[in-house]
């Protein structure tokens, strides 16, 4: 089994941009401060399903400071003349009410990188995670409207379900 708090690969992104997909570190909270404050209004309210401005100083922590053990937090970073900077970003959390076999998912990417692969890419990783952990599925809550979210786990070629509820989708993954 791979350590995950060490885990680090290139990819590449549709468009030929190289990518380091890592898990995230407790030292990346300026780079994720940076990146959130570049998001748009959109992306936020997808992720968080609701508008933010800036995240607490307790949220910075909760998405830096992870244990591996139940959360696991990659990123996704390409490197510019300004240096490498965090383009997005994806969780699993195990839920321990379902024996461990289950996550929740989520992902967020930077505007300027939505629709390049980033989050599949970031997916194919946390997938890899899983597996070694003996997950059985993840599931994650869409806004109905994200329909590139959708499309992503479409395109996983895992099995996969959903049940609306007004404007949100419950998604299962089966692994």
């Amino acid at each position: 089994m791979t350590d995950t708090r060490s885990h680090m690969a290139n990819e590449v992104l549709k468009d030929g941009t190289a990518v380091t997909i890592r898990a995230i570190r407790r030292g990346d909270a300026k780079s994720v401060l940076q990146a959130f404050s570049k998001f748009d209004r959109d992306s936020i309210y997808q992720r968080f399903f609701q508008l933010k401005k800036e995240l607490t100083s307790a949220e910075l922590t909760q998405i830096t400071e992870v244990d591996f053990s139940q959360v696991f937090a990659l990123v996704a970073t390409t490197q510019t003349r300004d240096g490498e900077i965090l383009i997005g970003g994806g969780r699993f959390v195990c839920d321990p009410d379902e024996s461990w076999e289950s996550a929740d998912l989520a992902f967020l990417t930077d505007q300027a990188y939505q629709g390049r692969g980033v989050a599949s890419l970031i997916l194919k990783h946390l997938l890899k995670i899983a597996r070694e952990k003996r997950l059985v599925r993840f599931k994650a809550d869409v806004l109905a409207d994200n329909r590139s979210m959708i499309r992503v786990f479409q395109r996983s070629g895992l099995p996969m379900s959903q049940k609306r509820r007004r404007n949100v989708i419950h998604v299962t993954l089966t692994l």
